[in-house]
């Protein structure tokens, strides 16, 4: 299973998990059984509040499931058509969380604690 998570900085594992997906400078996208790691330019960085394209952002690498710590509506519901699961980060690191995942304890992310802005997430 390949998981996305995104990151201001690549550290590898070790990199912070960013709190607003369509802001989110880079995406670290790591296969969950291999821990091979890929990261991507965050292709949607400059766009309109409402108007990501979370698939463009990732440049359009396959990828089963998002963990973060926030996303809007707009990219929640878009993931979703997409067939890709969205989680809500508990750890601070990419590693904490891949661990979280692997032992299931990452929820869902829910479209009713979505943020409202880039500056307005409530995470």
């Amino acid at each position: 299973m390949k998981l996305c998570f995104p990151v201001a900085t690549d550290e590898g594992l070790d990199s912070m998990v960013y709190e607003h997906f369509g802001s989110a400078p880079a995406f670290l996208v790591v296969d969950a059984e291999t821990k091979e790691k890929k990261t991507i330019t965050n292709n949607e960085l400059h766009h309109a509040h409402g108007k990501c394209s979370p698939l463009k952002a990732m440049g359009g690498a396959q990828v089963d499931a998002v963990v973060v710590g926030g996303i809007g509506a707009g990219a929640l519901s878009r993931l979703n058509t997409a067939g890709i699961e969205v989680y809500k980060a508990f750890g601070a690191t990419v590693r904490e969380n891949l661990t979280l995942f692997e032992l299931h304890r990452l929820p869902r992310f829910d479209p009713s604690h979505t943020c409202a802005g880039h500056g307005g997430c409530a995470h």
